[in-house]
């Protein structure tokens, strides 16, 4: 088992130790360091040294290298760089829009990162002896962003196509419909882009940290948790904002001053992506458990322990 997985076996079951743990991984200065740098701190681990010893290594192996390959992340795609990448995308995917040209271009942008980010991010333990994507993969790729980019844009749409002038109704579309439709679009394409893990399987481990086989069992819930969190990411992002600005929206403050209104939602997106992206990512343990019973019978002998161990990805 990988040292960064074995790293997760002993410090990241209980929700609030994954939550320290990332808000320390997603520091943006560790993307300062160079690709020598993190494989000299990945040898350090990987040499048997106790991790306590050096935290510094630690931290820079976990937010930089996959654990899987072993290789060191694209450097925009380390968790480190979601935050500074996806939040000016987020905002301005969420920004009212006049026409439907800039919200597709903005559409496009975002999602266009969050298949990168979830494939580079994914469980290859099942396709390590293949290390460029194949056809299949990248038209997958790209059939995913050019659907959610349509589907992420259609408030725009159709406030332009059906000529809406009502505000409530603008309102419901401009506030309420990107609320779950911000959340639909995270769960498909991350159910979309590794789709692959849930029919090849991906590797388990017993409780010795060794590997015994490949579970289709395992990579259908690796995905399925990845999914909800990542949902829960931007469904949440969506929601929060519209919900701070409709009750402000109340007060006399912002009743006089409504040049207030737009400064303020940008900055509360940004910063409850900020603070839901350790959290989302906290939701399922990155070394994930699956029970015996819901393992394929060729695996369920090598669970001793009622249960084996699985790298879910982010």
């Amino acid at each position: 088992m990988d040292p960064n997985l074995l790293y997760w076996k002993s410090q990241g079951q209980s929700f609030l130790s994954r939550v320290r743990i990332w808000f320390d991984l997603l520091d943006p200065s560790l993307l300062l360091c160079s690709d020598a740098q993190i494989q000299g701190a990945r040898s350090l681990i990987g040499g048997g040294e106790d991790s306590e010893k050096d935290a510094a290594a630690q931290t820079l192996a976990l937010s930089s290298v996959h654990a899987d390959s072993g290789a060191v992340l694209p450097l925009v795609f380390r968790p480190p760089a979601l935050m500074p990448v996806a939040a000016p995308l987020v905002v301005a995917s969420f920004l009212p829009h006049s026409s439907v040209k800039p919200a597709l271009i903005w559409q496009l942008l975002l999602q266009s990162y969050n298949a990168g980010f979830n494939y580079a991010n994914r469980n290859s333990s099942s396709e390590q002896q293949s290390k460029t994507a194949s056809l299949k993969q990248l038209l997958l790729i790209a059939g995913t962003v050019s659907y959610a980019t349509c589907a992420g844009a259609l408030p725009q749409i159709f406030i332009n196509r059906l000529g809406v002038r009502s505000a409530p109704i603008q309102t419901f579309f401009r506030s309420i419909l990107p609320i779950p439709l911000s959340a639909a679009l995270a769960f498909f394409s991350v159910s979309t882009i590794r789709i692959e893990e849930t029919e090849t399987g991906i590797q388990v481990f017993d409780s010795h940290g060794s590997p015994v086989g490949i579970s289709k069992a395992a990579g259908e819930k690796a995905v399925r948790e990845t999914a909800l969190s990542r949902a829960a990411l931007f469904g949440t992002t969506a929601a929060v904002p519209n919900l701070l600005i409709f009750l402000l929206n109340r007060t006399r403050l912002f009743q006089r001053n409504s040049l207030l209104v737009a400064p303020l939602r940008h900055i509360s997106i940004a910063l409850i992506l900020g603070l839901m992206i350790p959290v989302s990512f906290s939701l399922f343990p990155q070394l994930g458990t699956i029970k015996k019973e819901t393992l394929e019978e060729e695996l369920q002998a090598a669970a001793a322990d009622g249960h084996l161990f699985y790298h879910r990805g982010l």
